[in-house]
């Protein structure tokens, strides 16, 4: 009977999950530059609920030496379909993207122009519009006052309905930036529909997990130093646990605290038991070590959803846990992955991801996206870079064989062997510099 019991209630989740899936509205895009990690990765991630994702070309979003032509994105969008949400950089439209939201002269009322046409759209298509801005980083920022004026309108704008929700993040916030400190002013008395927090490149993943998967889900957080939890992280101005609870809640998520458990590996500690198989546990390894947190994350997947975020340092992951990981073929049992930026961009894009999946997603996109993950987090962010960079200093990059040679000395790294096996079919550099490759994968044959 109990059996019968589980069997049922497993079937009514499937089923539940792929009613989800295939109510997938479409959605509208507008990245905050052309980044892998901003707009790639962001319609990825949306793909996966299964509906239509409007995305503008590489060559209408911004670059570092090129910002976009906010005139050009604006013809794109109003070609587009009202079909569902837009989620947009307001950077993007304002400025021209983040490079540009620190360097322009523009004005506040320019600037004000230009966004002009994201209320004009949500008020002519009936669409929701879940938008972000970002409070540049010191010192690159030309007019901080200008673009904190921005902001505040666009806080006034969200308190008004414009947006059902505007998230407001600051960038690179390193010792002395006042960015954390304008936030906090901002969060004093914004309504409840704007959120603040420190972030940038991995906010259009967090909206689409806010527009996409809205239902409520519970997420338990362990560390591997939990003990070094509340330190304050590089780039992000705050403590370890009080920025992953506001990526969480960018994010949808709803925190518990859990309940404390011994970890039962011949390494020991205290961990966290979740309160039910459908929780997530979100494990981020701050340090410490990296074999005792592959076999903690192994042990955490026999009983329900994990995510990992590494964030023990900034762009790349510690290889020797996610070797042992990917010896154990764990990550492809994972709700989502990373470590390829900062502590922040790490824990929001896979809040992000894992919000999605478990909402519902089809099997085969899941395990697409987690083998692009891999490839670009672990073996071209921690590995391949350096190597690269060995052999073609960035000054060398543009109009170089860079991509060959990439393709090259990845042969040793693929194929990547997920629930199916993933070759890489081609690399790029779309900004011409190694510190982001943009690698396709096809299943292998």
């Amino acid at each position: 009977m109990l059996l019968l019991a589980s069997r049922s209630v497993l079937l009514f989740s499937a089923l539940i999950a792929s009613a989800a899936v295939q109510a997938a509205s479409a959605q509208t895009l507008i990245p905050l530059d052309s980044r892998p990690a901003t707009s790639t990765l962001p319609a990825q991630i949306a793909a996966l609920g299964g509906g239509p994702v409007h995305l503008p070309p590489p060559d209408l979003l911004g670059t570092a030496a090129r910002g976009a032509d906010p005139a050009a994105l604006l013809a794109w969008l109003k070609a587009q379909p009202t079909d569902g949400p837009l989620i947009v950089s307001l950077d993007a439209l304002g400025y021209g993207g983040l490079v540009q939201s620190r360097s322009s002269r523009d004005s506040v009322e320019t600037v004000m122009a230009r966004l002009q046409a994201v209320r004009d759209w949500g008020a002519s298509s009936g669409q929701p519009v879940y938008a972000f801005i970002v409070l540049p980083r010191q010192p690159d920022a030309v007019d901080r006052a200008r673009n904190l004026e921005v902001a505040q309108r666009m806080v006034q704008w969200a308190r008004e309905g414009v947006f059902k929700e505007l998230h407001v993040t600051w960038d690179d916030a390193l010792p002395g930036s006042p960015a954390p400190q304008e936030g906090a002013a901002l969060a004093k008395d914004a309504p409840p529909n704007v959120l603040v927090y420190p972030g940038a490149d991995e906010v259009l993943s967090s909206l689409v997990a806010r527009a996409d998967a809205p239902q409520a889900a519970t997420l338990v957080v362990e560390y591997s130093q939990p003990d070094k939890a509340a330190a304050v992280i590089r780039y992000e101005g705050i403590a370890l646990d009080l920025s992953v609870a506001l990526h969480a809640q960018a994010a949808g998520w709803q925190v518990t605290a859990g309940q404390p458990e011994p970890i039962r590996t011949p390494f020991g500690g205290e961990g966290v038991r979740a309160p039910d198989a459908r929780a997530l546990t979100l494990y981020v390894f701050n340090g410490g070590d990296a074999r005792a947190a592959a076999l903690r994350v192994s042990q955490l997947l026999r009983r329900g959803p994990v995510a990992v975020a590494d964030v023990e340092k900034v762009n790349v992951g510690n290889l020797r846990v996610w070797a042992d990981l990917y010896t154990l073929k764990r990550p492809q049992d994972l709700s989502s992955l990373a470590a390829w930026g900062t502590p922040g961009n790490n824990l929001g894009t896979v809040l992000a991801h894992a919000k999605l999946v478990a909402a519902g997603v089809p099997s085969d996109s899941q395990d697409a996206l987690l083998a692009r993950e891999y490839a670009n987090d672990i073996v071209y962010s921690s590995q391949l870079r350096a190597q690269l960079r060995t052999l073609i200093p960035d000054a060398d990059l543009p109009g170089s064989n860079a991509p060959g040679v990439l393709e090259g000395l990845a042969q040793t790294y693929f194929p990547l062997e997920f629930k199916s096996s993933y070759a890489l079919e081609s690399a790029s550099f779309p900004w011409n510099r190694s510190f982001e490759a943009d690698l396709e994968l096809n299943v292998a044959k």
